[in-house]
């Protein structure tokens, strides 16, 4: 059809009307109040472009062709007999393309919209200009940002009755900046809502509690209390139609009716986790182990299946089963294809509930004003005993064994950690690999719910020591230690593997260096082909050789390694290969890893001296103590991960063949496609059930998410982004939380992912946040600065080990500082100073 009714459309005739004719058919259907009208459909635009010789047209020579020619015939006529039914009255006339008002991309204000055309002519002509705004500059801009295909993208038109308004404007129903649900926020205008839309006037604001209608803020009179609870209230209706927040454009008319011409999704907000609280005196506190971790890109399902699978575990380790361990432990949240954990019960605990404060002070700087502030609000106010809430907390540590291998640690730092790490060892050299895929996925879920609560509290109490000498350390030395010094003992740590692999890594790139023909193979090639011969074996020899020695220790690792369902190095290290070619680029002199390293740890042990020699007494043969027990066990700080690693590449490799086996059957069109499903949705495919169409829409979300920019560290169950609400940047200076002291200039270049990145020497890696994915790049960088993390977060410990200096914790730094910006970075005082404001 070319022309139909907004009375006949409903949410699923997006391909006939486009987004904004699709959910306006179905919001009159429903019974809201939107002003008649009809739709020249889809049909209608491609019967036009073909007859214009717009198809397959550049999108400027189409537009031209577009808005130059005549509407056919037959669409003429369809439109004027339709507004002919409509009275021939004054009409709005909007765009409404199939990529539009989508729940990902909105393209607000994308295509063009005409306001009060009237007459048969005048709105044919209206036509063609929107028919044409399909592909003007910022709509075509705005697709490729979005990644929208232009393939069978088309556009249909609205035709509306114009509302005579007195004030008009949008509806938020949630808070679009802090994404608090259940907060309206309208802006108004006088007269038609387009001034506000082109800026042209500065609009009233109001925010209204759409649960209880209450006016929390008013700036302006154009709108009565009476009137912002109205919209309010029919925002909400919206709200609960269409099962998401809603940006909605409306008009009031001169009888004081209230009139909506257009609702879409709000696509900027996150999404809360499915059991959040409705009850708005009901605060969960979820924090991101994707921000904490340093992973910002969404984990497959299985990935997503794993840690629901390791919260089960660790809740069984501490006393606390729960009854269907894939779907997780009550801590245990997810939203977006992100894991985060709910840590209202512990913020509640009259005990532990200045934990999270603290342990963001050494690990996420920038979290830690929000704990702080969260600590006031009253839905989190403790309850129960404090003397009972301590003994339970003990009890759990207690039959984890961490505090036993914590003091073990202290006392025989050297012996606990060597006989820790071979019963490790022993303990994943007997995993068998079962034959029968059933088989297989019931060693994965056992090896996910037992290995890990088993040794990594124990590997965590290895940590603890360390970390807890470094305070008392400072402690102790007070005002006798400059800023920076103390930081220094930090520096060339032993027993850190991430260190230990990026070495690793140098150590290969020399030797290639050496060698003509592992030379030449890595300047000529690239690490996609590098990374096939090491398959195929056909890599120079040298370099087949050490590659093979490197993985066996290294590659169960990987970039987003803590995604159980991505490739480990071990089956495509193209990410290594790269890296090591990078680093032919650098000499083999005084500036070379391995002897910074070695720099570093001789200058961690003067420090020691030198610090201990301001101090008298039995003080100073603490302080030695101390920071003997800080050199011996902090670089221990990257264990327990490394470990835990070892044991999701295992799961990673029972999961595989099963998806092999099912791809082979047809159930599965290809093997990795059973890491987009679940344990249980696995179980199901073995016994026949095709999943084709499961994966396939997995894999669309997926695609979707990897697109998301921002990633709240702390998020509140009323869907506030904490950070945005209690904790925002005070003003414009880049300044963050001092990581790895010294003073650095070079330019800057900013990086998002790792993948196939590359640092020219002495350039300024900036990064959202790093995990051991990221660290070959820190072998040739100049300093670091990273928007996550503190003291004691993966990125700080490994520039300390190279000497580099780091400011992280920084507000948007990879939007603050451009690649190719001059930047001073001061590791001591936690500044970066760009070239123009040091001058």
């Amino acid at each position: 059809m070319l022309v139909r009714s907004l009375d006949e459309l409903t949410a699923t005739d997006l391909p006939d009307a486009g987004g904004k004719g699709a959910n306006l058919g179905e919001l009159r259907r429903a019974g809201f109040p939107v002003p008649d009208g009809f739709v020249i459909t889809t049909a209608a635009y491609a019967l036009a472009a073909e007859a214009s010789g717009a198809t397959g047209e550049t999108p400027a020579s189409a537009r031209v062709r577009l808005a130059a020619s005549p509407v056919p015939a037959g669409i003429a006529d369809a439109a004027r007999e339709a507004y002919r039914a409509l009275g021939a009255p004054p009409v709005a006339v909007r765009s409404s393309a199939t990529a539009e008002d989508l729940p990902d991309a909105s393209f607000a204000g994308q295509q063009d919209t005409i306001l009060g055309v009237a007459g048969a002519d005048a709105v044919l002509d209206a036509v063609r200009r929107c028919w044409a705004s399909l592909w003007n500059d910022r709509a075509v801009a705005y697709r490729q940002t979005h990644e929208v295909s232009v393939r069978g993208l088309r556009l249909a038109v609205v035709v509306q009755r114009m509302v005579e308004a007195q004030s008009a404007g949008v509806l938020f129903t949630a808070d679009p900046i802090t994404g608090r649900r259940r907060r309206a926020a309208i802006e108004a205008v006088r007269g038609l809502g387009e001034q506000l839309v082109s800026g042209a006037v500065n609009p009233d604001h109001y925010t209204v509690n759409t649960r209880s209608g209450a006016v929390l803020e008013r700036r302006g009179d154009i709108l009565s209390d009476a009137q912002l609870r109205e919209l309010a209230a029919l925002g909400a209706r919206i709200e609960e139609h269409f099962g998401r927040p809603q940006d909605i454009e409306w008009a009031i008319d001169k009888d004081g009716t209230v009139w909506i011409v257009q609702s879409r999704d709000i696509t900027t907000l996150y999404p809360l986790p499915s059991a959040a609280p409705d009850d708005e005196e009901d605060l969960h506190v979820y924090f991101s182990a994707n921000v904490a971790q340093g992973v910002f890109a969404p984990f497959t399902p299985m990935g997503l299946q794993t840690f629901r699978l390791l919260s089960s575990g660790l809740a069984a380790a501490i006393g606390r089963p729960v009854r269907d361990p894939s779907a997780g432990a009550s801590l245990y949240a997810e939203s977006a294809m992100r894991v985060f954990i709910d840590l209202t019960p512990v913020l509640r605990d009259p005990f532990g509930r200045e934990v999270p404060g603290r342990v963001m002070s050494v690990m996420e700087f920038r979290s830690k004003a929000i704990f702080e502030k969260l600590l006031q609000d009253p839905r989190l106010r403790p309850r129960g005993s404090a003397s009972r809430s301590r003994l339970r907390v003990l009890g759990a540590a207690l039959h984890t064994g961490a505090p036993q291998n914590a003091v073990r640690a202290l006392v025989w730092p050297d012996a606990t950690r060597n006989r820790l790490l071979a019963e490790l060892d022993r303990a994943i050299a007997a995993i068998r690999i079962p034959e029968k895929s059933s088989d297989r996925l019931d060693a994965y879920q056992d090896l996910i719910l037992k290995f890990p609560p088993k040794f990594f509290p124990r590997m965590v109490g290895l940590v603890i020591p360390g970390v807890l000498s470094y305070a008392l350390a400072n402690r102790l030395l007070g005002t006798h230690a400059r800023p920076g010094e103390l930081q220094t003992v930090l520096r060339g740590l032993p027993h850190n593997p991430t260190t230990e692999m990026d070495l690793g890594l140098w150590r290969i790139a020399r030797a290639a260096r050496e060698d003509p023909a592992s030379r030449d193979a890595l300047v000529a090639r690239s690490p996609a082909e590098l990374s096939a011969q090491y398959r195929a074996r056909a890599l120079p020899p040298l370099l087949q050789r050490e590659m093979t020695g490197f993985l066996e220790r290294y590659g169960h690792r990987a970039i987003a390694e803590i995604d159980l369902g991505v490739k480990r190095w071990s089956e495509d290290p193209a990410h290594l290969l790269g890296a090591i070619a990078n680093y032919l680029r650098l000499g083999d002199d005084a500036t070379a890893p391995d002897v910074q390293f070695a720099r570093g740890a001789h200058e961690a042990e003067a420090m020691i001296k030198t610090l201990a020699a301001r101090l008298h007494g039995p003080r100073r043969v603490i302080l030695r103590f101390l920071l003997g027990r800080v050199r011996l066990l902090s670089g221990l700080r990257e264990q327990p991960k490394f470990q835990i690693m070892r044991i999701f590449a295992l799961g990673h490799a029972l999961i595989a063949p099963v998806g092999a086996e099912l791809a082979g059957r047809g159930l599965l069109d290809a093997a990795d496609d059973a890491f987009f499903l679940t344990l249980p949705e696995l179980r199901r495919a073995i016994a026949g059930e095709d999943l084709r169409d499961t994966v396939v829409e997995r894999r669309g979300l997926y695609r979707r998410e990897l697109t998301r920019r921002h990633i709240p560290r702390v998020l509140l169950s009323d869907g506030t982004d904490a950070e945005t609400e209690l904790a925002p940047a005070t003003d414009a200076a880049i300044r963050g939380t001092p990581a790895s002291p010294g003073i650095a200039r070079g330019i800057a270049r900013v990086i998002r992912s790792p993948v196939g990145a590359r640092l020219e020497p002495g350039e300024v890696l900036v990064a959202p946040s790093t995990d051991p994915g990221w660290t070959p790049l820190f072998l040739t960088a100049g300093a670091l600065v990273m928007e996550m993390g503190g003291m004691m977060s993966h990125g700080a410990v490994v520039a300390r080990e190279y000497g580099i200096p780091a400011v992280v914790g920084v507000p948007d730094a990879t939007g603050r500082i451009a690649t190719g910006e001059q930047v001073t970075v001061d590791g001591s005082a936690g500044t970066v100073a760009r070239q123009e404001a040091a001058l």
